[in-house]
């Protein structure tokens, strides 16, 4: 039985009308969006007219633009790419039995838990599951585990964010201190601690998004632990060294207890 929002798909008007809606709706400049829409429409009468293969149908009911997909380079956030393969880089060298993550990447952790068994604590449950792949309930506040019970343990760009309500977590000023006393609290003696937050000229707090730290207020928090390495990503540039002078970056923080 066919259903009416599959019937309404067969109209031809009706679906470019939806195209154009949809890519107005978008947030690129009005110029950009038409430009786009005339390459990609120009681009499917151009197919339509090539050798067909007749494997396929091609119907304008199935038409599923993705209309700004046409880059130079491959869209990617630097930062993100770049703190999560240093975060998995560092638990594959240390090969530990079962690692451990707080609120980091889901995506990411998928990955590392395909070549490390891998345990996600998050306060909003994962909704599928993976072979390799746990996920217990939690809140970074209030961790479920007991003192220095984790060997590897991880939390990528997430103390910077609690107590800011972002998250519908409660307000707290203090929130990014007390989650790193309770992310020293369960770790274990010669355990690995992988962490990154955002850091600046000077302790700021740019409410609601998130905070950014002065390198040594992070090494002042985190005093209770052993810095083992430390990177920093300026731009789309990763380094060793924390430079005041370029402003809000992002720096990766490698800890031992």
């Amino acid at each position: 039985m066919k259903t009416p929002r599959r019937t309404l798909k067969k109209i031809s008007f009706l679906k470019f009308i939806v195209i154009i809606f949809q890519t107005f709706k978008g947030q690129y400049g009005t110029f950009q969006k038409c430009r786009t829409l005339l390459i990609f429409f120009g681009d499917y009468r151009k197919y339509k007219n090539i050798k067909p293969n007749n494997n396929f149908t091609l119907k304008t009911e199935d038409l599923y633009p993705r209309i700004f997909d046409k880059t130079d380079i491959t869209p990617l956030a630097p930062v993100y790419f770049f703190q999560n393969s240093w975060c998995a880089k560092k638990i594959f060298e240390n090969k530990p039995e079962r690692h451990f993550d707080i609120g980091s990447d889901a995506k990411m952790m998928g990955i590392i838990s395909q070549f490390t068994p891998t345990t996600m604590i998050d306060i909003r449950p994962l909704p599928f599951s993976m072979q390799g792949l746990s996920f217990t309930k939690g809140d970074l506040l209030d961790l479920p585990f007991e003192n220095g019970s984790i060997k590897s343990l991880s939390s990528i760009c997430v103390i910077e964010h609690v107590g800011l309500g972002r998250y519908g977590d409660p307000l707290d000023s203090f929130g990014s201190e007390k989650s790193v006393k309770e992310l020293s609290r369960v770790l274990a003696e010669g355990g690995n601690l992988y962490v990154s937050v955002p850091v600046d000229r000077d302790n700021i707090t740019y409410f609601n998004a998130h905070r950014a730290f002065r390198r040594d207020y992070v090494l002042e928090i985190f005093s209770s632990l052993k810095l083992a390495e430390e990177m920093y990503i300026y731009g789309d540039k990763m380094t060793a060294q924390y430079d005041k002078s370029k402003g809000f970056g992002t720096g990766l923080y490698h800890f031992q207890k």
